[in-house]
């Protein structure tokens, strides 16, 4: 095929050898299948921020890192140079990602290469070759949900102890090989001490699954395993050994507010008397 635009860069300087076929084209990047250093792997190629559909990335950029202060500045500027910067960081993000989680030992596609907002990284194929189902093309037996989803829940656990979340996860961005759940699309992972809406995102993305899961094994619609793992993250004592029940009960102890007033108020009238005493 005629070698795309975007690719060109790759191709004239040897990382990607030939353009074999557009693989999908998504909200925000366009895949295409390619052989770089003589295997074949796959080409995301990320899309513009006018051209993506991807809504509220202010909620996933909330934590990330940039390099100095006047990107920072700009950033929030929105200038011209900003929004440049900000594209950086979005797509730095699901390449950091790739490698931390690989490392991790989570199941993601291998990175190889990021050159000119092109990721260069491991096509996910099937037993035949071929690429990769998504979950949502697949039909299981309950047996299988069950498997599939322990598998993934896993991953999970694996992931928020390498401070990541994925943020978007669903039946659409898992691929199926022949050796179980691969996660994929990782540009919205966020990082779950810097950004406030992690616990949020991280249930989101268990409940995902369950419903997914629960067309085909009922039982996986009643477990809790968002809010299990969060209470352990956040209490200090999650590992990827942490056994997980599915189950969690929210305190019915009312706070008790008065206290806390009372509190606020002797706070603020010893702060007072202090500065009179000063005075």
């Amino acid at each position: 095929m005629k070698t795309p635009k975007s690719l060109e860069p790759l191709v004239r300087d040897g990382l990607v050898d030939e353009v074999l076929r557009p693989l999908k084209s998504g909200k925000e990047a366009a895949v295409y299948v390619v052989v770089s250093e003589g295997e074949v792997r796959c080409a995301k190629v990320y899309k513009e921020a006018n051209q993506r559909g991807f809504h509220k990335q202010a909620l996933y950029q909330e934590g990330r890192k940039v390099r100095n202060t006047r990107q920072a500045r700009a950033m929030q500027k929105n200038s011209r140079f900003g929004r440049q910067q900000q594209e950086e960081v979005w797509q730095n993000a699901e390449v950091d990602a790739l490698y931390r989680l690989a490392a991790a030992g989570v199941r993601v596609p291998k990175p190889y290469n990021f050159v000119e907002g092109v990721l260069l990284m491991e096509l996910v194929t099937d037993v035949d070759g071929a690429a990769a189902p998504r979950l949502n093309d697949l039909v299981f037996t309950a047996e299988e949900a069950r498997d599939y989803h322990s598998q993934l829940i896993k991953d999970v656990v694996r992931m928020l102890c390498a401070g990541i979340v994925h943020g978007d996860l669903s039946e659409f961005n898992v691929l199926v090989d022949a050796n179980g759940p691969v996660i994929i699309d990782l540009p919205q992972a966020v990082d779950a001490a810097a950004n406030n809406n992690a616990a949020v995102m991280l249930e989101r993305d268990v409940n995902n699954m369950a419903n997914y899961f629960g067309r085909f094994a009922p039982e996986l619609l009643d477990t809790h395993y968002g809010k299990e793992i969060w209470k352990h993250y956040q209490s200090g004592n999650l590992t990827i050994d942490t056994e997980l029940t599915g189950k969690f009960e929210s305190s019915s102890k009312k706070a008790d507010v008065k206290s806390v007033m009372r509190e606020i108020n002797d706070a603020r009238e010893e702060a007072i008397r202090r500065k009179y005493e000063q005075d």
